[in-house]
């Protein structure tokens, strides 16, 4: 895709108007408030995507823009937006903290959450939208950097600055199969400047309260016969990869335990004594597995016997 407007042409009453639908539809949902000049205001927009990655530059008068709560909870967003200042300044504002953006910094935005960037004076902004799941673990630090100037004089900083600005001048030209590519190593590099400036000290924590969570969310959906790594990563808002991280000092893996935690539920089904016997199978199907054989497998591979076995050992009557 492959955007352009200038408000040059629009009569002089309807380019902010014009201005704002257009940021709206290729950022976020933002507003806009024009700071008063002596002339019309003038602004231009052009946005090119690579994969996931929408590369978006804007030039205008001073305007104001903003994410005010009401907006985020009415249309909210999944997307992070690093910026690139070109020309001119910006004061900044998110989560809290304050800071002034000149030429040649970087930001970094959390389209999730309210922030306003309010530009001094007729302003040159380079602006790189992408998924806050493409960042991978490093998006649980990215609260820590938002609402600050940074400059690319060191470390991971001064490696992206250059590699996103020269996105600009060539993004048009770029074959679809190479921006997926270059997407990806936009992200990958600013997961790094966000470990790199937020620091890992806060990853155990997060993980901590996080594996209790996904231990109880995978409990409570293992009859559903969905339940999936995808499925668990998306209702906590982490990426697959990220998940699979997780578990690698557990022993085991996401897949392997929703397995061994269904096979449990049916083992104690299968001994429990009642009015009603249900068969294996429709033991094994309630509680997720939708094939015989693979239901035996797993069965065995747990308690080292069969579901018959285990059942006619408990005192029960076999199927």
């Amino acid at each position: 895709m492959r955007s352009v407007l200038s408000t040059a042409s629009d009569p002089e009453a309807d380019r902010v108007g014009a201005w704002q639908r257009a940021v709206r539809r290729l950022l976020a949902p933002v507003q806009v408030t024009p700071r008063q000049t002596a002339h019309p205001f003038e602004g231009s927009l052009t946005a090119v995507d690579l994969g996931y990655l929408r590369v978006l530059s804007m030039e205008a008068d001073p305007v104001r823009l903003s994410r005010n709560t009401r907006l985020v909870t009415d249309a909210p967003e999944n997307h992070l937006a690093l910026a690139v200042q070109e020309s001119g300044t910006a004061a900044l504002h998110q989560d809290g903290r304050s800071a002034v953006l000149r030429p040649g910094e970087l930001a970094l935005f959390d389209l999730r959450r309210p922030f306003a960037l309010e530009p001094r004076q007729r302003f040159c902004l380079h602006l790189f939208r992408l998924p806050e799941r493409s960042l991978g673990d490093a998006a649980a630090g990215v609260h820590r950097i938002t609402g600050r100037a940074i400059a690319p004089a060191g470390g991971v900083a001064a490696l992206l600055a250059p590699f996103v600005t020269g996105l600009v001048a060539d993004a048009a030209r770029i074959a679809a199969p190479v921006g997926d590519r270059l997407a990806g190593n936009a992200a990958d590099l600013l997961a790094a400047l966000v470990d790199e400036l937020a620091g890992a000290d806060d990853r155990g924590s997060t993980r901590d309260h996080l594996l209790p969570l996904i231990r109880r969310y995978i409990d409570e959906n293992l009859r559903d016969p969905g339940l999936s790594p995808e499925r668990i990563a998306e209702a906590h808002r982490i990426s697959v990869r990220y998940l699979h991280r997780l578990f690698e000092a557990e022993e085991t893996t996401v897949r392997k335990l929703i397995q061994q935690r269904r096979v449990e539920e049916c083992a104690r089904e299968l001994v429990r004594r009642g009015r009603a016997t249900p068969t294996i199978s429709t033991v094994a199907q309630s509680w997720g597995f939708q094939n015989p054989a693979h239901f035996s497998r797993a069965f065995k591979s747990v308690y080292g016997h069969s579901p018959r076995h285990w059942r006619r050992v408990a005192g029960m009557t076999s199927d």
